[in-house]
């Protein structure tokens, strides 16, 4: 266990680009590692990055195949969170998989939302994690725990990586906090992931049918993309106003668009939109960033 998903990455690609004399991982631009982590495990490990893909895309097995040389690792993560939660199929994976280990590459999982991916891939998490030589798990996003992570994988490689976590600082005196919250997310919400993304599925369709553009459509995991024709800042004033006013957050803060005018959001289904009917969720939504002034 780690009390940070970037800790516990960063020790098992230690671990595995010592082992194949190798600091160069294949890995997707648009991954965790590369977008919000400081430049830390290039500063930290001297890891060097090769990018399987650029933009919203998947890696796939011909993206492999494409990197020349020696590799240390290679990284998927599953969902690709900053490419709309995009998941390759049971069978590109698989392939993925296969490619790794015929090159004798360790393939490592970055699993922060795994436990969301499973109903979209249709096996069990067991199935998908016997695929990869490591997976890290996180505890505090979908299964809404305090904070943590764990890093899964051979025994002789989590040993290491635990030397690797207390040369990054992070063995603490207790973890009991952080392991008790995993655990009622284990128990609680894990269940109940095929659930949310039936639930994704059927507001994706029901914000379409009311003219929002959402992607993946239909999306992946328990979450999605919904892009609005709206500028930024005008949309964040009005989900703000509408916190203040009635007490619940309809929407995550906006960004920016590619086009003037215009934004996304991400839009993440869990416990408490089940709360609301599927009609009632779209009209809210359409309320908030309809023509009103």
């Amino acid at each position: 266990m780690f009390v940070s998903g970037i800790m516990a990455q960063q020790s098992a690609l230690r671990v595995w680009t010592d082992r194949q004399a190798s600091t160069r991982i294949a890995i997707p631009e648009l991954s965790h590692l590369l977008r919000y982590e400081n430049d830390g495990p290039q500063q930290l490990n001297a890891f060097r990055y090769e990018q399987l893909t650029t933009g919203p895309t998947v890696p796939t097995k011909e993206h492999l195949e494409a990197i020349p040389g020696r590799l240390g690792a290679v990284l998927l993560e599953l969902p690709l969170r900053d490419a709309g939660y995009l998941l390759p199929t049971w069978d590109e994976l698989q392939a993925f998989s296969a490619a790794a280990r015929e090159r004798g590459v360790p393939l490592h999982l970055d699993g922060a939302r795994l436990w969301e991916s499973q109903p979209y891939l249709g096996h069990s998490l067991a199935e998908i994690a016997d695929l990869a030589d490591s997976v890290y798990v996180s505890f505090y996003k979908g299964l809404g725990g305090l904070a943590g992570a764990v890093l899964a994988g051979p025994e002789d490689v989590v040993e290491e990586a635990r030397r690797w976590r207390t040369r990054h600082g992070g063995t603490l005196f207790t973890m009991a906090p952080y392991a008790l919250s995993a655990l009622r997310g284990l128990r609680t919400l894990l269940p109940r992931m095929g659930e949310f993304h039936e639930r994704a599925l059927a507001l994706a369709e029901a914000f379409g049918d009311l003219g929002f553009r959402v992607f993946p459509n239909p999306p992946h995991t328990n979450a999605f993309r919904v892009f609005i024709d709206r500028p930024a800042d005008v949309v964040n004033e009005r989900i703000l106003l509408s916190i203040e006013r009635d007490g619940i957050a309809l929407l995550s803060p906006v960004s920016p668009g590619e086009m003037p005018g215009t934004s996304w959001a991400e839009f993440s289904v869990g416990a408490g939109t089940l709360q609301w009917e599927i009609e009632e969720a779209a009209q809210a939504l359409a309320g908030l960033l309809g023509d009103r002034s």
